[in-house]
């Protein structure tokens, strides 16, 4: 381990095994099997632990061009802060929210840690969520998506595009391949200045960060494989394009993954969206924020029903788990805020009556809603270090924005 590292045992969920079979239409390679489960389905999901560096003492592993991954930062852009600060509060992204995002993006310039410049080209016309996910894997949104909003966190490690799939191929007539920037199984393109990128803001994310795998350590022909994601219940697509060609990933131990523990919406990851394993990953002591959670909610539902018999059982039988001391310091925090909130009403319960028990209310669902990782994420075309607007560009980005 580097100096300034901190290294932590992350949850990450990952095709299993034997749901890997041979691609019939790539020989040599594989896919996933009829019954592989989608990245963001809970089922079927093959969880191991796995060494992750927080990035918030050393961003070493950054590097867009070899790593697959940079953070940049977003301080410049103050309207899209604000925007950002906005959605954050109101839990949900409005069209408005959404059309002042799009604007505050096109054109800007995005600077990556270790210096690289991007210059956003095209924003996608499909593609920008608002996910939100609770401390170990608790859901938080609705069975199904609601347009942008009611997506949670990715359960599976996964890729989110394959170069020569459904829709690049139609989109781009066969030619993102040669135009984009990427590792695939079997064939890469590291020269071209174009990149299709993903820009996720984290809002916060205490819990359930996004884990980013080194795309240097990454065994590409044995453990990457095609798979057909069905997106009827979340984007609207013609026929020909409704099955999406993303990528799997099996585990393994040569891996490498890497996440910020501190981290909001003043700075955002850039990924490689068509090389760049990511899935949402569970912190040691996140069952511990789960408990002080589902703990708070049920007493905050007896205090507002008045039901103080009811409050101080839910107090009184509380089973709290003990916060591990290998957890982030934001996560320990957060949890230990829950902790005291649960000691004050246990102490003395009758005393949390009228206001005084609004304001306990009101201060247990902020710390219950600071746990509750929320983040945004869209898709981009920049180029890098390539500040004239070519033919190609121009050619690439009017079809890939359609």
């Amino acid at each position: 381990m580097k100096t300034g590292e901190a290294v932590y045992e992350v949850e990450l969920g990952f095709l299993p095994a034997v749901h890997a079979i041979p691609d019939p239409d790539h020989p040599g390679f594989l896919r996933a099997g009829s019954r592989a489960a989608a990245p963001y389905g809970d089922d079927r999901v093959e969880f191991h632990r796995c060494e992750a560096t927080d990035g918030r003492l050393d961003d070493h592993d950054e590097d867009l061009l070899r790593s697959g991954f940079a953070t940049v930062s977003l301080s410049s852009l103050d309207d899209l802060r604000s925007t950002f600060a906005r959605i954050r509060d109101a839990g949900e992204i409005t069209d408005a929210d959404a059309s002042a995002v799009r604007v505050g993006l096109e054109g800007a310039v995005l600077r990556c840690t270790n210096g690289l410049t991007l210059k956003v080209r095209a924003l996608a016309g499909e593609g920008l969520f608002m996910r939100k996910a609770g401390p170990n894997r608790m859901r938080v949104v609705a069975s199904r998506p609601d347009g942008m909003n009611e997506h949670g966190g990715a359960i599976s490690v996964h890729i989110d595009q394959d170069v020569f799939g459904t829709p690049l191929r139609q989109l781009m007539d066969g030619r993102a391949p040669e135009l984009f920037r990427h590792d695939s199984p079997g064939a890469r393109n590291a020269e071209a200045t174009l990149m299709l990128v993903n820009l996720w803001i984290p809002l916060q994310q205490i819990t359930q960060p996004l884990v980013l795998g080194n795309g240097r350590n990454i065994d590409r022909e044995h453990h990457q494989l095609r798979y057909g994601l069905p997106t009827d219940s979340f984007l609207d697509r013609d026929d020909d394009q409704a099955i999406n060609d993303i990528w799997a990933l099996l585990h393994d131990e040569a891996q490498r993954w890497y996440f910020r523990s501190e981290m909001d919406h003043r700075s955002a990851y850039v990924f490689n969206t068509l090389s760049t394993p990511h899935g949402a990953g569970v912190l040691p002591g996140e069952d511990a924020a789960e408990r002080c959670c589902t703990v708070l909610a049920a007493a905050e539902t007896a205090l507002e029903h008045d039901d103080h018999a009811e409050f101080a059982a839910v107090l009184s039988g509380a089973q709290l788990l003990p916060v591990p001391t290998s957890s982030t310091p934001a996560l320990r925090q957060a949890v230990e805020r829950m902790r005291a909130l649960i000691q004050e009403a246990t102490s003395d319960p009758r005393a949390l009556s009228g206001i005084a028990g609004q304001d306990w209310v009101a201060r247990s669902r902020a710390a219950r809603n600071a746990v509750v990782r929320m983040s945004l994420e869209l898709r981009l075309v920049v180029s890098i270090n390539s500040p004239d607007h070519t033919t190609k560009v121009r050619r690439a980005t009017c079809r890939v924005s359609r």
